[in-house]
């Protein structure tokens, strides 16, 4: 089985691609930019920026019936590594309570809308 996930809750695909896929039990989640899905608007700070593609993964997630805890691995593009430590200091507030999942963080050159950040995400419910 497999099946797309969309909500108007995170922000709009920008190109041929869904939001997200369940297939079987897991949940492949596309990365997130940091775009505010009401105004389209990316804030300024990294860790705004983060807080806001976490959002949109957990709005995904909702979408799907799954949760944060569900998450089994996540992907960080960032287009600076410096930036590492603030952007741990977001994650850790949102998977605060349950296990981390295992995780991959890449330096990028450059990412669409010229973001800071992308997360993706892939997540397994029994």
């Amino acid at each position: 089985m497999k099946k797309a996930v969309a909500t108007t809750k995170a922000p709009a695909a920008i190109g041929p691609y869904s939001q997200a896929v369940l297939a079987g039990n897991f949940l492949y989640v596309s990365g997130q930019l940091p775009v505010n899905p009401v105004d389209g608007k990316i804030p300024d700070s990294i860790e705004a920026q983060a807080q806001v593609s976490l959002n949109n993964i957990d709005a995904i997630l909702g979408e799907a019936g799954f949760s944060r805890k569900d998450v089994v691995k996540t992907t960080i593009f960032l287009k600076n590594l410096g930036d590492f430590a603030k952007v741990n200091e977001v994650y850790g507030g949102f998977f605060e309570g349950a296990a981390f999942p295992a995780r991959s963080t890449i330096e990028v050159s450059r990412l669409p809308k010229d973001a800071s950040i992308e997360i993706e995400a892939v997540a397994y419910k029994d």
